[in-house]
């Protein structure tokens, strides 16, 4: 039996190793941090960018596995939501920039002006998505 626990622990351990290594891979393959560090001018701080996703990871996921709570309530879950909201976003559009999906989209759609509020209605429609899983239980 401990045998048993000592080999499904490392197997879960070493396929959460991986996993976290194809993401990390991955924010690093689309170039999220120079990105962003280029688009807020702040390229000296890229290195606390980085340790900041690694350490959100590595909280995340220790929140997740041991089941801890969260002090402060609802104002740091609500703090945490936007930075995860953020983070997302973020790394949508590197996804989309590198792909050139977004001037690809552009053109098809023949849009001059008014993106921006495409982007936004995109990102109101997600919220409002969310909220409605959160407080109305609509799609669990």
């Amino acid at each position: 039996m401990f045998l048993k626990n000592i080999l499904l622990a490392s197997i879960g351990l070493s396929a959460g190793g991986v996993i976290a290594a194809g993401l990390f891979a991955f924010i690093t393959a689309i170039g999220i941090v120079p990105r962003l560090a280029g688009k807020t001018h702040t390229a000296g701080h890229a290195r606390l960018y980085e340790d900041c996703i690694v350490l959100g990871a590595g909280t995340g996921n220790a929140v997740q596995l041991f089941h801890l709570p969260m002090a402060g309530g609802w104002p740091v879950l609500a703090v945490f939501g936007l930075c995860a909201g953020v983070f997302v976003g973020c790394l949508i559009m590197s996804l989309a920039e590198t792909l050139d999906a977004v001037p690809v989209m552009t053109r098809r759609l023949r849009l001059a002006v008014g993106f921006q509020y495409i982007i936004l209605s995109l990102a109101l429609g997600k919220c409002a998505g969310s909220l409605a899983a959160v407080f109305l239980g609509i799609g669990t």
